[in-house]
């Protein structure tokens, strides 16, 4: 074996493979009269890179990071390089690269980056998750780029880097760098990033891409808040209420119809004429299957709930529509509700959601329905879930104790009554 060797890395595009306009950057590694090359899996346009330099043509900041990523990833093939003259081993230019990779002469599992594997997560997972979730998952993958651009300087980073540095670093970066100007991201969101981020590492050391979970010593810090809900006299005032503007009416009636039957606003904008039934006791129905779960769920329809779903079957447009009730976004339904919220004087910052709260709460909770009877109700298939939409409030304990008091008062009298025979 040489004492000495020739060692250099260039980097280089391939021009033989363009996707989009826009061609592979490669590492190529040169030891003595061996060389391979290793994708960096990233694209670049052709008028942005300096082939005679080999590097991004620093006129953005997008490509002033790339070069800082360059100079890390030589180093860091250096570093491999160093290794193998210290251990003695063989260096070639495929041995220096299979090092950089994480392969061994005992192992086939290459180093795998985190941005990677959370495409890999997302893409794998779109089919069995909500649109919802994944556009949440989405965002804290946007969050994590972010972070290793400003934090690291990085386009990408090795799983087998995280640590706990590194991940209450992210939790701190996520609560000082908003998206939006001026809407820092609360501190119960900051810990929904936090969780999506453990969710993704622990299913890569499942898939043994990583052999420790540097989640071990972190603790996710959710907050707990009162869960708002409208009462009675609030309700009444919202039901009552004249409205001129025929959008105002008709998020009114999606709304009140929610406080009736708990429905949540994705269950109820696709309710179609099948999912309503009438029971052998003459009493209508909603037989469904929750969107966000696919529980299903039974429920007798109240009266107030009845005279909406007449009013919008006998509309005019009730023919064309495949759905019981018109397909209004959820966020024109939570502009209309501050609106209406202004106009009825309520206070309470008034969201779709929170009409499920009202339904558990208000008008079933403290109308004497058993907390597990409104736990079918919502589609919940753990109680404790319940217990977060269904607020046990003062008046519901004073409803209780007086009932309590009463059944109490009534076993006392019948003890005199036998004790007279």
């Amino acid at each position: 074996m040489r004492s000495t060797n020739t060692f250099g890395v260039h980097f280089t595009l391939k021009l033989s493979r363009m996707v989009e306009g826009k061609f592979p950057i490669y590492a190529r590694i040169v030891i003595n009269k061996s060389r391979c090359e290793l994708a960096l899996k990233y694209l670049i346009k052709r008028e942005d890179w300096n082939g005679i330099r080999g590097e991004a043509k620093s006129k953005s900041d997008e490509l002033k990071v790339l070069n800082s990523y360059l100079e890390e990833t030589r180093g860091r093939i250096a570093a491999h390089y160093r290794e193998l003259i210290l251990n003695k081993k063989e260096v070639t230019a495929e041995s220096v690269k299979n090092s950089y990779l994480g392969i061994t002469e005992n192992e086939n599992d290459s180093n795998y980056t985190l941005l990677w594997a959370v495409n890999e997560h997302n893409n794998k997972m779109s089919s069995a998750l909500k649109p919802g979730t994944m556009k949440n998952y989405f965002t804290t993958a946007r969050y994590l780029k972010e972070f290793l651009k400003k934090k690291y300087k990085l386009l990408d980073i090795d799983l087998k880097k995280l640590n706990y540095e590194f991940i209450s670093n992210f939790e701190f970066f996520i609560k000082t760098n908003p998206f939006k100007e001026n809407d820092p991201c609360t501190n119960n969101g900051a810990m929904k990033h936090m969780e999506r981020l453990k969710k993704i590492v622990s299913w890569a050391l499942k898939n043994e891409w990583i052999n420790k979970n540097p989640f071990v010593n972190f603790h996710l810090k959710f907050k707990k808040y009162e869960r708002e809900c409208l009462n009675e006299i609030e309700l009444s005032a919202i039901k009552n209420q004249e409205l001129e503007n025929p959008m105002l009416q008709k998020v009114r009636d999606l709304f009140v119809f929610s406080c009736y039957t708990g429905l949540a606003y994705i269950d109820l904008i696709e309710l179609r004429p099948q999912h309503l039934l009438r029971g052998i006791d003459s009493i209508r129905w909603i037989k469904t299957t929750r969107e966000k779960t696919g529980v299903g769920v039974n429920i007798p329809l109240l009266l107030p709930a009845v005279e909406i779903i007449d009013k919008f079957q006998n509309g005019d447009s009730a023919l064309i529509r495949e759905t019981v009730f018109p397909k209004i976004s959820n966020q024109e339904m939570n502009r209309s509700l501050k609106v209406i919220a202004e106009i009825c004087g309520i206070k309470k910052y008034l969201t779709f959601h929170l009409a499920r709260h009202t339904f558990a709460t208000t008008v079933t909770l403290m109308n004497g329905v058993p907390i597990e009877t409104i736990s079918k109700l919502l589609g919940h298939t753990k109680l404790s879930t319940t217990m977060i939409y269904a607020k046990v409030n003062q008046a519901k304990i004073g409803m209780d104790m007086e009932l309590l008091q009463n059944k109490l008062d009534n076993t006392k009298e019948k003890g005199k009554l036998v004790a007279v025979r």
